[in-house]
């Protein structure tokens, strides 16, 4: 069956870096678009990143994380990144990683790794 489990996040002060990972199974991974969503505390899901299936990928971002996040895949490994620099106070969240149903939603959810950032 699908999978997706999220690792990497933490606490970390504004200003700092993290990488999150999201391994991936029960599917062909290279063929399926990928997001990164985002909850913060007390609020609804916030749309973060996508990144294309093609092998000469194409991302986009929400207009608050351009310029400080990254999105990317490795389809031999079967595993998507979100690389955050620059991290805020208000990018804390927990960070959930999902599959494309094919039609532009969204239809395997992992559990989340939460960030959080603090001074």
């Amino acid at each position: 069956q699908v999978q997706l489990v999220e690792s990497g996040g933490g606490l970390v002060e504004p200003g700092g870096n993290l990488r999150l990972s999201c391994a991936a199974s029960g599917f062909t991974f290279s063929s399926y678009w990928m997001y990164w969503v985002r909850q913060a505390p007390g609020k609804g899901l916030e749309w973060v990143s996508s990144i294309s299936s093609e092998s000469v990928t194409t991302s986009y971002y929400a207009d608050s994380m351009k310029g400080r996040f990254t999105i990317s895949r490795d389809n031999a490994k079967n595993t998507l990144y979100l690389q955050m620099n620059s991290l805020k106070s208000e990018d804390t969240a927990v960070y959930y990683c999902a599959k494309s149903g094919g039609s532009g939603d969204m239809d395997y959810w992992g559990k989340g790794t939460l960030v959080t950032v603090f001074s």
